[in-house]
């Protein structure tokens, strides 16, 4: 909708307010922020999101090794059933309960992960944003849509819920 179909859709009482074009202030350069610098928080930003996907698979290793071992107890149950208690006996013995790596089930893996790695790797994160670009997130991903988006085109906005004057 252009300016003037705005206006007159507003009954043309009240000017409307002209939408500005590119990123919200929260994904704008902070000035004096470099190119060079921008990246190398994106990269960092590109790390954390990889590792937020390990900790999501850390987690399904943690919920799918309880779901064996607790399917292990219906095999213990069936064997003994048909008869074959050295088996279910040794399943009990060697493999329900058992660590998966010496001294740990997954839960204690999972704390480890969070409270060491993980921990440590979003204060730096967070750390850098704060001290390079005021707290500012996704800078580089901001700019890459902006140069890679169609203005003035639907569905091409810069922003959520804003209707951009068609350039055509």
């Amino acid at each position: 909708m252009s300016v003037a179909e705005q206006h007159a859709a507003t009954g043309g009482g009240e000017e409307p307010a002209v939408v500005e074009s590119g990123p919200d202030s929260a994904h704008r350069r902070p000035d004096g922020l470099n190119d060079v610098t921008v990246e190398a928080l994106g990269k960092l930003s590109e790390a954390l999101e990889t590792v937020e996907r390990v900790r999501g698979h850390l987690y399904s290793a943690h919920q799918l090794i309880g779901q064996a071992d607790f399917a292990l107890d219906d095999a213990v149950s069936l064997f003994m059933q048909a008869g074959h208690t050295e088996t279910a006996e040794r399943i009990e013995r060697e493999l329900i309960g058992r660590n998966v790596i010496p001294g740990h089930w997954t839960f204690q893996i999972v704390e480890e992960f969070d409270d060491g790695y993980y921990a440590e790797f979003r204060d730096i994160e967070r750390d850098a944003r704060e001290r390079l670009a005021g707290g500012r997130r996704h800078l580089y991903e901001a700019e890459l849509k902006e140069r890679r988006r169609t203005h003035g085109r639907p569905g091409h906005e810069a922003r959520p819920g804003r209707v951009e004057e068609s350039t055509d």
